[in-house]
């Protein structure tokens, strides 16, 4: 289901036509989990292959206990804001725009947002880069694989190939892809991950143990911060994932809201199959985001190896070639395409969908004309990966670009927080609030991110 050409076919109009009745239970509901696994895709990729992994080559298993705690802490803020797409219809940056006080027909957060999507260039150019240079590695043009010939020729390569696969804007064909890139590099670091006891670089229950002890290691804040604002689901996920639940039909299934009781037990069910979607995506990220900070402390950490520039890719590599053994460079080089095409894979139509968005906002476009908003959004799907690689072959240093939207990200969530209560009070019938157990776990979630927002922004100006 895409953005559609034909209204009736709109997934974001609601009509009485286009109801269906929720599935009750796991093995019914599989069927209609998607939009996490897009999430995973955009997860699983820079945050985890660079930021986490260059976290554990730093500081060892010293902050193990942050890395669990940023994959856990963000979930509940991004399924309330679920919750209210859902049963509205409508995607997050439409519901940003409507928390007071506005600058002119913009929301004060979507003001936010636009300074955190220039800071994604960098972040974004910097997982083109990475792909880029793996590539590079794997088939050098020119000479050395990473002189500026050749990872020029294979960024192009990059760009001019996510727009062919991705120009048609197919919810099932991202949906497909996202489920086929996670699947292919999750499950070979997980079990590369839990085989490292039983190599040269093996750890203990004591390095796990030592890791769960709630403390930093001197002049490692800057990079545990942007850690904790890119791994687990960061603001440009908890909102972009609303459009996928919009597009995969969730909101379209429960209706219009037309105050009835068959109205809200279809929201209520429709809300869970979204609870289910959500649970799954976390526990493939929680994994792969484990997997990859042990294998940086465990095999980096010891050898004191640090990602730095081009060269991440190469250093990356030794922590395959160290416990596998040389035959597996090219292994990891093309489960590093892999793992970092997945995030442009779900970066490219994400982004895409929220500069429309946005852009709606402003008046430019109509967000209800499907027809329009299609063309945007094939527009920008254009035009993003051009100015991504752009800014990779200006700036030239993946960790830095990826770490930098890091940090912008843990800054910006403060704000997806206070726009999920404001929409969370004002749409939203308390009788479809989530349990009494679920609003704990939200008011945890809440306070724990706008602390890190504020830790970030007093870090930044400091």
């Amino acid at each position: 289901m895409g953005a559609p050409n034909a209204t009736s076919d709109d997934p974001y109009l609601l009509t009485a036509d286009g109801v269906k009745e929720p599935p009750r239970g796991w093995r019914a509901s599989l069927r209609y989990l998607g939009p996490g696994l897009i999430v995973s895709a955009s997860i699983v990729g820079s945050g985890e292959l660079i930021a986490t992994t260059a976290l554990g080559a730093e500081v060892g298993f010293a902050l193990l206990w942050m890395v669990i705690l940023s994959t856990a802490v963000k979930v509940a803020v991004q399924a309330e804001l679920a919750r209210w797409t859902i049963i509205t219809g409508k995607p997050a940056l439409t519901g940003f725009n409507e928390v007071p006080p506005k600058i002119g027909r913009l929301g004060w957060i979507n003001v936010l947002w636009m300074l955190m999507a220039l800071s994604k260039l960098l972040q974004v150019g910097g997982i083109v880069g990475g792909t880029a240079v793996a590539l590079s590695m794997l088939v050098p043009v020119g000479g050395d694989p990473l002189g500026f010939t050749s990872l020029a020729v294979w960024t192009t390569i990059v760009v001019v190939g996510s727009i062919a696969l991705l120009y048609s804007n197919s919810y099932s064909l991202i949906e497909r892809g996202a489920f086929a890139l996670v699947a292919v590099f999750s499950v070979a670091t997980v079990v590369i991950a839990l085989g490292l006891p039983f190599t040269p670089f093996g750890y203990s229950g004591g390095d796990l143990l030592s890791g769960l002890t709630f403390t930093i290691p001197a002049g490692a804040i800057g990079a545990a911060v942007a850690m904790f604002g890119i791994t687990g689901v960061g603001a440009d996920e908890i909102t972009f994932y609303t459009y996928w639940c919009v597009e995969k039909g969730y909101a379209r299934w429960v209706g219009p809201n037309d105050g009835s009781e068959e109205w809200q037990q279809r929201a209520r069910g429709w809300i869970r199959v979204m609870y289910k979607d959500v649970f799954l995506s976390w526990v493939i990220y929680t994994f792969s985001t484990l997997a990859f900070f042990v294998m940086g402390a465990a095999v980096l950490n010891p050898q004191g190896l640090v990602l730095e520039g081009n060269e991440m890719i190469t250093t990356l590599s030794q922590m395959y070639t160290d416990v596998i053994g040389e035959w597996a460079a090219i292994g990891f080089l093309v489960g590093a395409i892999a793992v970092l095409g997945s995030t442009l894979w779900a970066a490219i139509p994400s982004w895409s969908r929220m500069y429309v968005n946005v852009l709606a906002t402003l008046g430019v476009l109509d967000w209800s004309d499907a027809r329009s908003r299609q063309r945007w959004v094939r527009g920008f799907t254009v035009a993003l990966p051009i100015v991504w690689g752009a800014t990779y072959l200006f700036i030239n240093s993946p960790v830095v670009m990826v770490q930098i939207g890091g940090i912008m990200t843990g800054i910006f969530l403060p704000a997806v927080v206070v726009a999920t209560w404001y929409l969370r009070n004002t749409q939203v019938d308390r009788r479809l609030h989530g349990s009494r157990a679920f609003n704990t776990l939200l008011v945890v979630s809440s306070i724990a991110i706008s602390l890190l927002g504020v830790y970030s922004l007093v870090n930044v100006f400091s």
